[in-house]
């Protein structure tokens, strides 16, 4: 009777364990955090909706810190992964570029947030940003190329640009993109907030996946 019954309770437990919802971490910039959004209007809110809208329970943690470098976010990632978090999205570089920073120093900065995530054995997907010209068209390829470069070298999810949502609905057009931008023109509103998670769920999903098998 006794074995019984311990066996009923590790098969409950086991139930139990298995219903959680998976745990993934959203770290990176003000695009992460929400900079001037309502707190329930951000990437990682309308993400996390959209996911479980698409059949994925999880719980989205919001680790944005608004005005991040690269630099920023490897001094903190440890921090961050002390959560134990099972998936990490990271979007980092905006601020790096915006400043003109080398492409290499970003690139070097976001190799060790990369090392530290699979030293814990979570699956990350790496989210890109596409430089503007007026730091030259070398510098813009170089910068670009940092976030596929680092896929292919750790095994990540790529998401070529966070903005390819706002790009898709503009086909490129700068000025029709102000529709979707808040008024300094670099962050998302919530339509474009929008725009965007719809274009990278589907690759949100595939890190789901990958943590669930």
């Amino acid at each position: 009777m006794h074995k019984m019954l311990t066996t009923a309770v590790l098969l409950f437990i086991s139930t139990m364990a298995a219903a959680e919802p998976l745990r993934i971490t959203a770290f990176g910039d003000s695009l992460v955090h929400g900079y001037g959004l309502p707190t329930d209007q951000g990437l990682v809110p309308q993400l996390q909706v959209w996911l479980q809208e698409n059949g994925a329970d999880v719980v989205l943690t919001n680790a944005g810190v608004s005005g991040d470098t690269t630099a920023g976010g490897a001094a903190r990632i440890d921090w961050t992964l002390s959560d134990n978090p099972q998936g990490l999205i990271i979007l980092l570089g905006g601020n790096d570029m915006l400043r003109g920073m080398k492409p290499e120093n970003a690139k070097t900065n976001l190799a060790a947030i990369l090392t530290a995530a699979q030293a814990q054995n979570v699956d990350v997907l790496l989210i890109g940003m596409q430089a503007p010209g007026n730091f030259g068209p070398d510098y813009k390829v170089a910068f670009e190329a940092i976030y596929s470069d680092l896929a292919t070298q750790f095994g990540s999810l790529l998401f070529k640009d966070a903005f390819t949502g706002i790009s898709n609905q503009v086909s490129g057009d700068p000025v029709a993109a102000q529709k979707y931008l808040q008024d300094d023109g670099i962050h998302p509103n919530v339509e474009g907030v929008a725009l965007n998670v719809a274009a990278l769920g589907p690759v949100a999903l595939q890190l789901v996946e990958r943590i669930s098998k």
